[in-house]
This record gives structure tokens, C-alpha cells and sequence, in this order.
């Protein structure tokens, strides 16, 4: 089963841009690459930051980019977004009977469970949550899947990058959720978006990867403070396979290439 993984969209009203980028456009064209490249996709998800500023104008703008996909997508909240907004414009969201934008996707024996971490309080600002009742749904949402094995996905990275800037507002009950993920052994991966960049790696035993915008990208700032960092790099997005032996976690981007070659020779 193939997932395409997007996030970090910051759309924003039409004629308005981020860094001189329209966010609009840089999305479509991630799109038309991603389901060109592969047309045997089961699942989409975005993981947050749909919009720059969560006003309705631009998750109208969200829906208008989307209608055109054929393939099920799951829309996910970051700390950009608001979370009345967005079900105003896609009221079919699943919500939790606390209203929160969580839900489990089923791709073949795999979970897919798609997290809320946006706090509208956020101390410090943009940083994320799990919330008690947030927590407690993933819980049961474990218990259900029975050791089938499962992916993690939200916006907020639970673990450090090394982008200081960014560590500061990532989840900030990073220890309780892996204390949570330590009882069920069967959570294979975690999927994060927030930090603008292709990263991957090991937190608590658990293997998570980190993707690309669609739009700017944070520049390769270790060790530097302050989270308003942006450049014009390509956008890119994840592909991921989950098949019997595990799971597979690939990014592709939109940078400038040559032309693909088979056994030497132009395709």
C-alpha cells in the first residue's frame, strides 16, 4: 500500500504570497508530480499547516485544490490552522466527541492514525499538544488496532532535529506520548510535517521522518534559535510503502533534473 505524505501547504488568499512564492501554485504542482509519479496511490495525507493564517478564504482555497483528486485524503491541523475554520469548510472531517481532527485511516493491515497536535493557547506560541482527551483517544484508537501495525502521524515533530529554532515549539508532552507508544510495540513509525525540512531518525526506539513543504522550506540553520526562518527551496513531498516486512519512507522533491535513464539510456 502506497502513501503520498504532503504538509506544511500555508495557503494563503489568491494574489498573496510567502518569500515571493504563491503556496497555491507550489501545492498544484507537488500534486501534478506526486500523482503522475505515482498513479497507484492508496491514501493522501497532509499533515498540517493547511493554511497560513486559518482564515476561511483560504481553506476554500484548500478545498478548490483538492477537488480534483480522486484518492482519499486525510487533512490534518498544525499550529498555523484554526481548528472551527477548518471544519466550517470541510464539515466532513472526522471529529472526536471532544472535537478534535483525529482519526484512523486503514491502508491494508496497516493503521494510519492521524493526530491533532494544534493548541490554540500554545505556550510557547506555536509549539503543540496532545491533550488529555487527545491522549486518551489515541489509547483506545491503539487498543482497537489489535497489534496490527501502526504509523503515527501529526503535525508537531515528538523529538528534537537539532534546528533549535524549531525544537523550541515542537510537541511539548513529547515524554507522555512515548511513554504511551512504549506499550504498544506495534507502532512502527512516525510521521511529523512543522519543521520545513527532510529529516529522519530514531526517538525512544521509535523510527519517524520529517518532509519537505510544498512551499518554503527552512534553511539548514543547526544550532541557531528563532523559528522564522524561511527559503526558497523546492517543495517535495513523502511516499511511503507499508508492506508485510515493515515500513518505507522515501521523499521526492521538485529541484531541477535530468532526464530519468534505463540500463543507460533516455527513458
Amino acid at each position: 500500500m502506497k502513501l503520498l505524505v504532503l504538509t506544511d501547504t500555508h495557503l494563503v488568499e489568491p494574489g498573496d504570497e510567502i518569500i515571493g512564492l504563491d503556496p497555491s501554485q507550489r501545492l498544484a504542482q507537488v500534486l501534478d508530480h506526486a500523482l503522475k509519479q505515482h498513479p497507484d496511490t492508496a491514501h493522501i495525507v497532509i499533515l498540517g499547516d493547511l493554511t497560513h493564517h486559518g482564515r476561511p478564504a483560504q481553506y476554500a482555497q484548500l478545498r478548490a485544490r483538492l477537488a480534483s483528486v480522486d484518492i482519499p485524503v486525510s487533512l490534518m491541523l498544525g499550529n498555523h490552522d484554526d481548528r472551527a475554520a477548518f471544519v466550517k469548510e470541510f464539515p466532513e472531517a472526522q471529529l472526536t466527541d471532544a472535537g478534535h481532527v483525529q482519526h484512523v485511516a486503514r491502508l491494508g493491515n496497516h493503521h494510519l492514525i492521524c493526530l491533532d497536535s494544534f493548541d490554540d493557547n500554545a505556550n510557547p506560541h506555536h509549539s503543540g499538544i496532545l491533550c488529555e482527551a487527545r491522549m486518551a483517544w489515541l489509547r483506545d484508537a491503539l487498543q482497537a488496532a489489535q497489534g496490527a501495525p501502526v504509523t503515527l502521524a501529526l503535525h508537531h515533530p515528538p523529538f528534537r532535529t537539532g534546528l533549535d529554532g524549531m525544537d523550541d515549539i515542537r510537541l511539548r508532552n513529547d515524554d507522555e506520548l512515548h511513554a504511551l507508544i512504549a506499550e504498544f510495540p506495534n507502532v512502527v513509525q512516525l510521521l511529523c510535517g512543522h519543521v520545513h525540512r527532510t529529516i529522519s531518525g530514531g526517538a525512544c526506539g521509535t523510527p519517524y521522518a520529517t518532509f519537505k513543504s510544498t512551499c518554503h522550506q527552512t534553511p539548514m540553520y543547526l544550532g541557531v534559535a528563532g523559528s522564522d526562518h524561511s527559503i526558497d527551496e523546492a517543495g517535495g513531498y513523502g511516499v511511503v510503502l507499508f508492506t508485510d516486512d515493515g515500513v518505507i519512507v522515501h521523499n521526492d522533491d521538485l529541484a531541477p533534473r535530468g532526464i530519468p535513464t534505463i540500463d543507460g539510456h533516455s527513458a
